[in-house]
This record gives C-alpha cells, sequence and structure tokens, in this order.
C-alpha cells in the first residue's frame, strides 16, 4: 500500500509481485535469468566466495570534533576553558571565511556504507542465511546488499 503507481505498474509489467524493496543488480551475462524469477542463493554465490556487503551504517546522531574525527580535546587544567572544543577554524582577515570541507561538528553515521571482500563462510537455504565472516554495517535486522566482490585490476594484463 506504500507503493507508488509507477512502482506499481513496473512491477506489474515485470509479473513480480509487489515488494518492499527494489535494487538492480549489474551482471556480466543475463541468459537463464527471467522476470519475476526467484533467485537460489546457491546458485548466485559458493561457501568461500568474496563479497562486497553495502548497508546504512548506525546513525549516532550529531557528535562533536573528538568522536566525528577524532580530534584532540584541549588542556583539562591551568585555567583552560576549552576542554572538548574545537578550537581555531581558519586564519583572519585574509582569506575571511571559513574553508569548505572543514572537519566540524556534525551529523554522524546513519549513511551508506560499504565493506569490502568478505568471505561467505556458509549458506543454508532453508533459513534463508548466509553467514559472513566479518563486520557487516549497520544494526541487527538491517537491510544489505550482498553483491561479489569487485577486484580493483582483475583484468589488466600482466606485462
Amino acid at each position: 500500500r506504500k507503493l507508488t503507481k509507477p512502482e506499481l505498474g513496473h512491477l506489474e509489467k515485470a509479473g513480480a509481485v509487489p515488494m518492499r524493496h527494489l535494487q538492480e543488480f549489474r551482471l556480466e551475462k543475463v541468459e537463464g535469468f527471467e522476470p519475476g524469477q526467484r533467485l537460489v542463493l546457491e546458485e548466485v554465490f559458493k561457501e568461500g566466495d568474496l563479497v562486497d556487503v553495502s548497508g546504512n551504517s548506525i546513525g549516532k546522531g550529531f557528535q562533536g570534533g573528538i568522536k566525528r574525527h577524532n580530534f584532540r580535546r584541549g588542556p583539562m587544567t591551568h585555567g583552560s576553558k576549552s576542554h572538548r572544543a574545537l578550537g581555531s577554524i581558519g586564519a583572519g582577515t585574509t582569506p575571511g571565511h571559513v574553508y569548505k570541507g572543514k572537519k566540524m561538528p556534525g551529523r554522524m553515521g546513519g549513511t551508506k556504507t560499504k565493506i569490502r571482500k568478505l568471505k561467505i563462510v556458509k549458506i543454508d537455504n532453508e533459513l534463508r542465511v548466509v553467514l559472513i565472516k566479518g563486520a557487516v554495517p549497520g544494526k541487527p535486522g538491517n537491510l544489505l546488499r550482498i553483491t561479489p566482490a569487485k577486484i580493483v585490476g582483475k583484468n589488466i594484463p600482466k606485462n
């Protein structure tokens, strides 16, 4: 009921049931695939394969410079009043403004993150579970997109 009319029309044309999440994955070959076909995990991935896992990282809200960018704190004694404050953010009259991209306090986390080259330990089709060795982004129950690992420089010929 929360899908838009264009999304419903797109799924209806493909002969697929309305679903909450729709994602396009690029393939090297499309032979053997049909619209609306259910994928079996063991056909796509094997145990021991390297995969990239992407998802939303855990949101931490508004954070200061120390937590967000690993800045050091100021002196705690001798009359200092800037313990966790940011400090100087730029020069004075020249240039007369703060440079773009300056690391400052702000919203932290809750962004799309990709963890690369994780190994598949086990695939269980009965429970519909994929066991992956390593940390994946987000909280338990988070939607993850698992794709074959993109190995950089894989097709470069060796001289």
